[in-house]
C-alpha cells in the first residue's frame, strides 16, 4: 500500500478520522478508505477517550493507520485540531468514522484541486448511508436567520449539484489546505461539536477563501451515529449553543442587528412546533450557556473581525435570504468566482 509511513517523504493528503464509541462503522470507513484508488495519503485515526475500547481494537486491524489515543474526550473541534498538527500532508481531509467513501472520493478532491489551484477549501457530495439516492448534503448553507443547515438534506439526488462555491464545508468529508486551517486556528474549541465546520466556514468567508462543492467525490454518511441521533440531547444542546456563539461572534456589525432578532425568532419558531416541544427546556439552557460565555465569544469576535477581508455585501450575497431555501433545505451553489 502506497500510504507513506514516517520514515518516508510527507503524502500528499493527511486523513483523519475522529472516532468517539464509533463502533463498527468505524471498520467499515477504515475499509473504504484502504480501496482508494488515490494513495498518496496516510491516516491518523484519533480515539477520543471513547469509552468503550472497540474503537482502539478496530483502528488496530488496519496496521497502516496511525492511531492517537487521548486521554480526555477533546469533542470534534478540539480532536480536529489535535489531527492538523499532527497530520504531514499538504492538504488535510477531515472523514467521520460513519463517513463511507466512494473509492474515487480521494481522487476527485485532488481532481478538483488541480482544476482550481486558486481554491483551498473544498467539500464532498454526501449520500445517506441508508439510501444513496438521499442526499446528506451538498455543503453548508448560512441563510440570514444564522441557522446554518446542510444544503439538500434529506431531499432526492436528482443530480442538481454542480461544481461551484457553497457557504462553508460539512465537516463529515472536507479537504482543506493544512496551512490555511492552521493559520485561521483550526476549529473554534469552545464549540467542542457541532457547528465547529460552519464557523470555520463562515471565517474562511470573511478572510475571501471559497469552499468548493465537488459533486464527483461522494461519501455515504449515517450522521450523528456518535452522539445518540441529530435530535439527542447533547445534539440539540450543543448545536442551539453554538449557533447563538457564531451569530454573535461571525456576523459583520452592520447585519447583526438584522440577523439577531431574526435568529431569535427562528429558534423561538421551530420551537413552537410540536414534535419540538421535548426540547423547548435544553434549547432554554443552551441560550443561557450562549449568554453565560457571552464575554469571551465577544473578545473572540474582536479578532475575527479584524481579519475580515472581503466587503460586507459579498458576505451577505454568501448567504440565503430565501425563506423557501430554510424551509426546504434547498441547496445554494454559485458559480465560481474567479480571482
Amino acid at each position: 500500500m502506497a500510504q507513506a509511513s514516517s520514515d518516508d517523504k510527507a503524502p500528499s493528503l493527511s486523513v483523519c478520522v475522529i472516532a468517539y464509541n464509533s463502533g463498527p462503522t468505524l471498520r467499515t470507513c477504515l475499509e473504504r478508505l484502504h480501496a482508494q484508488s488515490f494513495r498518496d495519503f496516510e491516516t491518523i485515526v484519533i480515539d477520543n477517550a471513547s469509552p468503550d475500547p472497540g474503537d482502539v481494537a478496530i483502528a488496530a486491524e488496519f496496521p497502516w493507520v496511525r492511531l492517537v489515543r487521548n486521554a480526555e474526550n477533546l469533542g470534534f473541534a478540539g480532536a480536529g485540531n489535535q489531527g492538523a498538527r499532527l497530520a504531514r500532508g499538504r492538504w488535510y481531509v477531515l472523514l467521520n468514522p460513519d463517513a463511507f467513501a466512494e473509492p474515487d472520493w480521494l481522487a476527485e478532491l485532488v481532481a478538483a484541486a488541480a482544476r482550481h489551484p486558486e481554491v483551498r477549501v473544498f467539500t464532498s457530495r454526501q449520500l445517506t448511508a441508508e439510501d444513496p439516492g438521499v442526499l446528506d448534503g451538498l455543503g453548508d448553507v448560512m441563510s440570514i436567520w444564522g441557522i446554518p443547515y446542510r444544503g439538500g438534506y434529506m431531499s432526492r439526488d436528482t443530480g442538481q449539484a454542480f461544481e461551484g462555491e457553497v457557504f462553508s464545508p460539512c465537516g463529515a468529508a472536507m479537504m482543506i489546505d493544512r496551512a490555511l486551517f492552521l493559520e485561521l486556528g483550526g476549529f473554534y474549541e469552545r464549540y467542542f461539536a457541532y457547528g465547529e465546520d460552519v464557523d470555520l466556514g463562515y471565517r474562511l468567508q470573511l478572510m475571501g477563501q471559497p469552499t468548493v462543492l465537488v459533486p464527483k467525490a461522494v461519501v455515504h454518511h449515517l450522521g450523528s451515529a456518535s452522539s445518540g441521533g441529530p435530535k439527542s440531547e447533547f445534539a440539540v444542546f450543543h448545536g442551539t449553543r453554538n449557533r447563538f456563539w457564531g451569530v454573535y461572534k461571525n456576523t459583520p456589525w452592520p447585519l447583526l442587528p438584522l440577523v439577531i432578532p431574526l435568529h431569535l425568532g427562528a429558534v423561538v419558531f421551530i420551537s413552537s412546533r410540536r414534535p419540538n416541544w421535548p426540547h423547548i427546556p435544553i434549547v432554554w439552557r443552551a441560550f443561557l450557556a450562549s449568554l453565560k460565555g457571552l464575554p469571551a465569544i465577544l473578545r473572540d469576535r474582536r479578532a475575527v473581525q479584524a481579519d475580515r477581508r472581503i466587503a460586507i455585501a459579498d458576505i451577505a450575497r454568501a448567504m440565503t435570504w430565501n425563506p423557501k431555501d430554510l424551509t426546504y433545505r434547498r441547496p445554494v451553489i454559485r458559480p465560481l468566482r474567479r480571482p
